[in-house]
C-alpha cells in the first residue's frame, strides 16, 4: 500500500539515526530522528487505540511548527484516524467551527495556543479532549482550576500521554502493528480547512495516496539527491505547502527540519526567524511572496543606507543580472552577457555575497508557493544569487500541480506540470484551450482529494467526471505557454467583471503594476459591473518619504501629485497587454495596510479579496462618486501618513 506511514517506516530504515526535525531548546537544537519520530507517533497511536478510538475519528492539531506536531499527526494517521491540521492565527469562532463540522474527538495544542483552544472550547456545545502537547505548566493549571477538568476526562498532557502509549506497547508489542496493517492507500488521513480566500472554508478530505503521489512528484519535480538537505520551517505546518513538501516529502530524502523557535509565543516566530536562519544554515527554504517580499525590501533598503558609491554598484549589478538571466529558460544573447560582465562581476564579488548570507552560507534555492508570486521578485533573487523557484497548486491537490525548479524555469510562470498530474486548459466546459489560450486549469491524477468533508454540493462542482475520468476544476485561470510552462492568471471566482458582463482576472492586471511600480505596498484592483477599473493601494512610506526629500516635496498636494504620478507610470506598459478598461483610472490611498488582524490576509499572508472589497465597500463608493471626493479622500491619506 502507498501510505504515508509505509514512507515512514521506510525513512526509518533507511536514515534511522538523521535528524528529521529539530526544535531549539535552552539546551540548543534538539534532533528528533527519523527512527524516534517513528517509535514516538507509535507511542500516541497506542494510547489512543487503547482508550477506545474509533478508527476515522478526527483530531485537530493547532500548535506551532515542531516534532511533537509531526509525531501527534502520525500518531494519530496510524490509530486509523484523521487528523484536522488549524493555523495559528484562526480566531476561537473559527476554531470552533472546524473542530465541530469535522466532528473532532480530540484537539491536540501546546502551551502557545492554548488560550484560544480554551476560547474555542467555551462555543462548543460538544467538547472534544485537550491533548497537551507541553509538559503541565501554569497556562494549563489556570484552564484545569477555572473549567474544573480532570485529567484522562479532560485532558492530557504530552507526558502522559506518551508513557501510557508506552506501557500500552509493553503489554501488547504488536497493537499499533495490527492498527497498522488495516490502512488503505484511500483511506482519509486529513480533513484540511481552505483558508476562505472566496467564502466560507470548505473541508478537503486527503488520502494516503494523495499524499504518497504528491511526494514522489515534488522528489522528482526537483530532482532531489541523496545528500542530506536541511531547511528552516517558518510557514504554517498546516499549510499544504509545507504539509507536504516538508513533512512527507522529507520522508523520501532524509530531509532535516528545523523549526523556528517558538518557546513564549507564537510572535517569537517572526523575531527568531533571521538568527535561526544563520544557526540551522539551511540548503533551501520553502516561502511565500509575503516573506520573500520582505526580505527583498530590506536588502534594497540595507544597500541604499551603505551610500552611493555601494549601492550604484548593486543597483548595476542588478539590472545586468536580469538582464543575464533573461526569462530564466531562454537565457540572454553573447552581446548582452558581454556588455554585463563588469557590472554584474562586481556586484557579485562586492555585493550579493553579503546578501546571500542573511540565510547563511550553505543555501541553493527556496521554493515558493501560497500565493503568486510576481515576476519582480523571481527575477531579484535569482540576479543575487537565491532564485525563488515559484510553484503552483491548492489543497485540493495535496497540493504541487507545477513547479519552476533548478532543472527546468522560467520567470512569471508556475513551472512545468507535475510528473503523474494531467493538466487541461478549458475554455468552457467541452472545449479545450489552444497553447497560449486562457481558461479554467482543470487536473486529474492520484493527488486530487476525494471530497468535501459532508459537502457532497460542492464536491460535485470541484470533481466532475467527463468521459469517465473525473477531473478537478480548480477554479484558476491560465494557460500552458508555447514551451510547455504553466503560467496561472488569477480566480476565475474573483474575477473583474465590467459594466457590459466582460470578466478579467484582476491578478494579471496587479502583476504588470508590481512589476512597473516601485512604491506598491500592497493593491486590490476592482470592476463590479463599472463602467472603469479602479484600485485600493497602499503605499511604500519609505520611498515616499525619500522622494519627498530628493524632489523637496513640501505640501500634501504635492506628494499626493507626484504619488498618483508614479501609479499611472505603468500604463503605457500595461496596454501593451491588457485592454484599456481593464488598467485601473482611480486609486484610493489607504492609510492602513491589510492585515490579518482585520482578516484581509490569510494565515500563509494570501489577500483575502472577498473580505477586502467588504471592509472597504464605503471607500469603493467614494471612487465611483466623484474624483473631486476621491482626491479629498486621499489628500486626508497623505497628509495623516506624511504630514501629521
Amino acid at each position: 500500500m502507498r501510505t504515508i506511514i509505509r514512507m515512514l517506516h521506510e525513512a526509518a530504515l533507511r536514515f534511522p539515526s538523521r535528524a528529521y526535525a529539530t526544535k531549539k531548546t535552552d539546551q540548543g537544537w534538539v534532533p528528533y530522528s527519523y527512527c524516534q519520530v517513528d517509535n514516538e507517533s507509535d507511542k500516541v497511536a497506542a494510547f489512543l487505540i487503547a482508550h477506545g478510538i474509533e478508527a476515522a475519528s478526527s483530531f485537530g492539531i493547532l500548535a506551532e511548527g515542531r516534532p511533537e506536531w509531526i509525531i501527534s499527526e502520525l500518531g494519530v494517521m496510524k490509530a486509523r484516524c484523521v487528523s484536522v491540521p488549524l493555523s495559528i492565527k484562526l480566531t476561537a469562532e473559527e476554531i470552533a467551527f472546524r473542530l465541530t463540522h469535522s466532528e473532532a474527538k480530540g484537539i491536540i495544542a501546546s502551551s502557545n495556543t492554548l488560550d484560544n483552544v480554551c476560547k474555542a472550547l467555551s462555543l462548543m456545545e460538544h467538547k472534544p479532549m485537550l491533548y497537551y502537547l507541553d509538559a503541565a505548566d501554569d497556562r494549563l493549571a489556570r484552564h484545569i482550576q477555572e473549567n474544573g477538568w480532570t485529567e484522562h476526562e479532560h485532558y492530557v498532557t504530552w507526558e502522559t500521554l506518551c508513557a501510557s502509549g508506552e506501557e500500552v506497547l509493553m503489554r501488547v508489542p504488536d497493537m499499533v502493528d495490527m492498527v497498522v496493517a488495516k490502512i488503505d492507500e484511500q483511506d482519509v488521513v486529513n480533513i484540511c480547512y481552505t483558508s476562505g480566500t472566496t467564502g466560507n472554508p470548505k473541508g478537503i478530505m486527503l488520502t494516503h495516496l494523495n499524499y504518497w503521489a504528491n511526494s514522489h512528484d515534488a522528489v522528482e519535480l526537483f530532482k532531489l539527491p541523496d545528500e542530506t538537505f536541511e531547511t528552516l520551517i517558518v510557514l504554517p505546518v498546516d499549510h499544504s505547502f509545507a504539509h507536504t513538501v516538508g513533512i512527507y516529502t522529507a520522508m523520501l530524502k532524509g530531509i532535516t527540519l528545523h523549526f523556528v523557535d517558538a518557546r513564549g509565543s507564537n510572535a517569537a516566530i517572526i523575531r527568531n526567524f533571521p538568527k535561526n536562519l544563520v544557526e540551522v544554515n539551511p540548503v533551501f527554504l520553502m516561502t511565500v511572496p509575503s516573506i520573500s517580499g520582505n526580505f527583498m525590501k530590506k536588502m534594497i533598503q540595507g544597500v541604499a543606507q551603505k551610500g552611493p558609491f555601494i549601492n550604484g554598484i548593486f543597483q548595476r549589478g542588478l539590472k545586468a543580472g536580469i538582464k543575464r538571466n533573461g526569462d530564466g529558460f531562454h537565457r540572454s544573447s553573447a552581446g548582452v552577457r558581454l556588455v554585463t560582465f563588469f557590472p554584474y562581476a562586481l556586484a557579485s564579488l562586492l555585493v550579493f555575497p553579503k546578501l546571500r548570507k542573511i540565510f547563511g552560507n550553505r543555501i541553493k534555492y527556496c521554493v515558493g508557493g501560497g500565493a503568486l508570486l510576481e515576476a519582480r521578485q523571481q527575477h531579484f533573487f535569482a540576479a543575487i544569487g537565491v532564485p525563488v523557484y515559484q510553484g503552483y497548486g491548492l489543497t485540493e491537490a495535496a497540493p504541487i500541480i507545477s513547479s519552476n525548479s533548478p532543472e527546468r524555469y522560467k520567470f512569471g510562470t508556475s513551472g512545468m506540470v507535475a510528473p503523474t498530474v494531467t493538466c487541461k486548459i478549458m475554455k468552457s466546459e467541452s472545449e479545450e484551450a489552444k497553447v497560449g489560450e486562457r481558461g479554467e486549469i482543470v487536473i486529474k491524477g492520484e493527488n486530487v482529494m476525494k471530497g468535501y468533508f459532508k459537502n457532497p454540493t460542492a464536491t460535485a462542482e470541484a470533481l466532475r467526471t467527463v468521459g469517465g475520468e473525473t477531473w478537478l476544476w480548480t477554479g484558476d485561470l491560465g494557460y500552458v505557454d508555447e514551451d510547455g510552462f504553466l503560467v496561472v492568471t488569477g480566480r476565475a471566482k474573483a474575477l473583474l467583471i465590467g459594466k457590459d458582463g466582460e470578466k478579467y482576472s484582476p491578478e494579471e492586471v496587479e502583476e504588470v503594476m508590481f512589476n512597473h511600480t516601485e512604491i506598491l505596498n500592497q493593491l486590490v484592483v476592482y470592476n463590479d459591473h463599472r463602467a472603469t477599473t479602479s484600485a485600493l493601494v497602499t503605499v511604500q512610506e519609505d520611498q515616499i518619504r525619500d522622494m519627498m526629500a530628493k524632489e523637496s516635496l513640501k505640501t500634501p498636494e504635492a506628494v499626493l501629485r507626484r504619488i498618483m504620478d508614479a501609479l499611472h507610470a505603468y500604463e503605457p506598459i500595461a496596454m501593451k497587454s491588457i485592454p484599456s478598461q481593464w488598467i485601473p483610472s482611480r486609486f484610493a490611498l489607504l492609510e492602513k495596510p491589510f492585515s490579518e488582524a482585520d482578516g484581509l490576509v490569510n494565515s500563509t499572508m494570501k489577500l483575502v479579496r472577498y473580505k477586502v472589497i467588504e471592509f472597504y465597500h464605503e471607500r469603493i463608493e467614494q471612487l465611483y462618486e466623484s474624483e473631486q471626493l476621491n482626491e479629498q479622500k486621499n489628500l486626508e491619506v497623505v497628509k495623516r501618513l506624511f504630514f501629521s
